[in-house]
């Protein structure tokens, strides 16, 4: 335990430790030799009412790096299930602890994750750590994900262990501290069908009701209600993916949170040019988590949801089938909601004509698939009314395309200038461009972690449309396919 846990405003409650004990196992994260701060997120820990400045010190670079245990935690590894690539499998947390649960100045709590703090029982010969490269590409992008107002777990803070990790060479090992609403899964779900009781089913929808839809509490029937809350908040969040271009890379239902945050970057991307057929993941071989196929794929992760709970719905099977199928209808409503309206924003569009700004949206973007447009830069373009020269806008289809739009944004009560507003705060200047991230995470794995802090400022403000900007809002000059790896 280190000494000074309330200066540091270390606050801890551990509510899941509560849960029947087929859930987790306890257990203390694996001491490393020499851990070192690499990078501190401040305004997180600040909102998190952590003193950032004691967050440097040698007690806490121990907590970091699992070696030293804060007052009030309880180190637990989680149990859960996955659909991995259609296939499912028991797993848990292989190589991460949750140390306990942060309450914050607002009373929120937050989980507290070590990622790469060793084995566990649930580590299937793995050997529990992580490597720099890995920790800090989640670090940028969790982060930039949050500047770009996606729902996401958080980076708190990256420590090198002093130990190498033999992966394909020796590598830099490192310890992510991830913070998240829960680490609470569909897999998690997933395995309480398959291994526990009906009772510890229950146990855990009630508690996850508790901590995140604590209004549905008292409803007559609060599972049937987790099922459409659980559908919305994941509809909601793959419309803001494909919004902006993100692609996951590996859906499985592991990485779902039921919050409804984006977890898990692993093999990860943004699209360059719009195709709809984009997959970066080298493992990714038949296309299952392409750009295109992500709401599908979402959907198909809530109906394994929904069968884990069919017990709670009604004791009547047939009766529980038929209210998750009703509620699983929802989905694609609920998406294709909230894409439209986002897609309306990205072009100005602020009434409403029904069908003919549905045609107006489908008709840009495959103007943009065929001639390989890139996707953000072409919505920055036509915020500001920049058309460069492209193959895209030196095209006849775009040309007749841009008059239908811009007769459609003069039919309109409101002014021009509170469409171009609109455009600007729905249309990022800047994205985590893949050469980008690589660039920096090189840099950083020489030790030059100058690249790597100006690239996190950049993505900081993703929609400032600043001159400093111009440089990472460039595209790559390689037209090479990009490949991502899960990396450990």
């Amino acid at each position: 335990m280190i000494n000074n846990t309330r200066e540091i405003g270390w606050n801890f409650n551990n509510s899941y430790a509560g849960l029947p004990k087929l859930f987790f196992s306890s257990q203390d994260p694996t001491p490393v030799r020499n851990p070192k701060l690499v990078i501190l997120n401040d305004c997180l820990a600040e909102s998190l009412g952590l003193d950032a400045q004691l967050l440097r010190s040698e007690d806490s670079i121990s907590v970091f790096a699992g070696n030293s245990i804060p007052e009030g935690a309880k180190p637990l590894a989680q149990a859960y299930a996955g659909h991995q690539f259609g296939h499912f499998t028991m797993l848990g947390d292989g190589r991460a602890i949750l140390i306990g649960e942060q309450i914050t100045p607002e009373g929120k709590k937050v989980d507290i994750q070590l990622k790469g703090s060793g084995r566990t029982q649930y580590s299937r010969g793995g050997d529990g750590r992580a490597v720099l490269g890995p920790m800090l590409r989640e670090y940028v992008i969790s982060e930039a994900m949050y500047a770009l107002g996606i729902p996401t777990t958080r980076s708190l803070a990256v420590v090198t262990t002093g130990e190498s990790v033999m992966r394909e060479k020796e590598q830099t090992g490192a310890i992510l501290t991830r913070i998240a609403s829960s680490h609470i899964r569909v897999g998690t779900f997933q395995y309480a069908s398959s291994w526990g009781t009906v009772e510890e089913l229950r146990a855990l929808a009630d508690y996850t009701i508790q901590r995140h839809f604590p209004e549905i509490e008292k409803t007559q029937n609060k599972h049937l209600n987790l099922l459409k809350e659980v559908i919305n908040r994941q509809a909601t969040l793959i419309a803001k993916w494909q919004l902006i271009g993100f692609v996951h890379g590996v859906m499985n239902t592991d990485n779902m949170a039921i919050s409804g945050e984006t977890i898990d970057y692993g093999p990860c991307a943004f699209i360059d040019k719009y195709d709809q057929q984009t997959v970066f993941s080298s493992i990714d071989r038949q296309g299952r988590y392409a750009y295109g196929n992500q709401p599908f794929i979402a959907k198909w992760n809530i109906v394994r949801f929904a069968e884990s709970i069919l017990p709670l719905l009604n004791d009547d099977q047939a009766k529980a089938i038929k209210q998750a199928e009703n509620a699983i209808e929802q989905f694609d409503v609920v998406y294709h909601q909230k894409w439209l309206r986002g897609m309306k924003a990205k072009l100005g569009i602020i009434s409403d004509e029904g069908q003919q700004d549905e045609l107006l949206i489908e008709e840009i973007l495959a103007i943009m698939e065929k001639y390989s447009a890139d996707y953000t830069n072409t919505f920055v373009a036509l915020t500001f009314e920049k058309s460069n020269d492209t193959k895209l806008f030196n095209s006849a289809e775009f040309k007749d395309w841009y008059k239908k739009w811009q007769d459609r944004i003069h039919r309109q009560n409101e002014t021009k200038d509170a469409s171009q507003e609109l455009m600007r705060i729905n249309n990022p200047a800047v994205i985590p461009r893949n050469h980008k991230v690589e660039q920096a995470l090189k840099a950083a794995e020489e030790g030059d972690y100058s690249i790597l802090k100006a690239l996190l400022n950049v993505l900081s403000e993703p929609y400032n449309h600043s001159c400093n900007q111009g440089d990472y809002a460039t595209p790559p000059s390689s037209n090479l396919p990009y490949r991502t790896y899960c990396g450990t």
